[in-house]
């Protein structure tokens, strides 16, 4: 008989849909054959070209660098990791219950045995209809702050581009740009007002 084992997988905010698998046994980290070359110094930010009328920037670093992003990930990490300790502790219950019944093949009596298979089906039954409510209730969070991250969000990006009068903003990831002025990356810019109008938004009296 066999005992389902499943994990949750941590997922981040703008990160694809949680995973369940088997968690794998921790490996100490392979030695690189050839070591890397020291990272290029960064580069200081370009004055945004003068007259420009069209700009981009880079969705996912608002979401990974501005204050709302990193809290709506963390409010998606507890619920995950709250879910990983429950479902380990029934994981634990059924690899329990298959090891009992391992090992008393010889002298539990048939009603015994029949009991325990009994009840190791149903906490295989149980480990499953909980990692699927667990991974629907993990994606229904990480979809209502998706929504709320990008409502909020829009109305800056407005502001940002009305006040350097835009006519476009193009979205780094999405829109398939081969090159481009650094100048004209609006990601830094947006964050900072990103994170004002949130960060006055959640004061009272504002």
């Amino acid at each position: 008989m066999r005992t389902v084992v499943a994990a949750l997988a941590l997922i981040s905010l703008v990160a694809s849909s949680p995973v369940f698998a088997q968690a794998p046994a921790p490996q100490a980290p392979a030695k690189p054959a050839v070591q890397a070359p020291a990272p290029a110094p960064t580069q200081p930010p370009r004055p945004f070209p003068q007259g420009a009328k069209f700009a981009y920037l880079n969705i996912q670093r608002v979401a990974n660098e501005s204050a709302e992003g990193k809290a709506a990930t963390a409010r998606v990490k507890a619920l995950n990791d709250k879910k990983v300790a429950e479902l380990n502790d029934k994981n634990k219950q059924a690899q329990a219950a298959k090891q009992k019944l391992d090992q008393g093949q010889s002298v539990l009596s048939e009603q015994a045995r029949g009991q325990l298979e009994k009840e190791i089906e149903r906490l295989q039954v149980e480990i499953q209809r909980f990692t699927q409510d667990a991974q629907a209730e993990v994606q229904e969070l990480q979809q209502e702050l998706q929504a709320d991250f990008q409502k909020k969000l829009i109305p800056v990006i407005n502001t940002v581009a009305t006040d350097m009068g835009l006519q476009m903003v193009f979205s780094q990831v999405d829109s398939g740009i081969v090159w481009a002025d650094t100048g004209l990356d609006l990601t830094a810019e947006v964050i900072k007002r990103f994170d004002a109008a949130t960060s006055s938004a959640a004061k009272p009296g504002q």
